[in-house]
This record gives structure tokens, C-alpha cells and sequence, in this order.
């Protein structure tokens, strides 16, 4: 019954699009912080 209001309401729909955008989201962060904090390092290191 979950599953069926999960994928069979709008709300339901509108909260598995909102966690996977959060997902992709905090992903993506975590490159960017990581490859910046990178960048700086080694700028830091000349």
C-alpha cells in the first residue's frame, strides 16, 4: 500500500523526485568540495 501512494499520488512522486535531487545533489558537492580542496593544496604547497 506504501509503494502504491509513493508511486501513484502526485505527492508521493513529488517526494521520490525531492530525495533523488537531494542524492544528486550531495554527490555533487562532494566533488566540488573535494576537487577544489585539491586545487588549494597544492596552490597552497607552491
Amino acid at each position: 500500500m506504501a509503494w502504491q501512494l509513493l508511486i501513484g499520488s502526485d505527492i508521493g512522486l513529488l517526494s521520490l523526485f525531492t530525495i533523488g535531487f537531494v542524492i544528486v545533489m550531495a554527490f555533487y558537492l562532494i566533488g566540488f568540495v573535494k576537487k577544489h580542496a585539491e586545487e588549494d593544496a597544492r596552490n597552497a604547497s607552491k
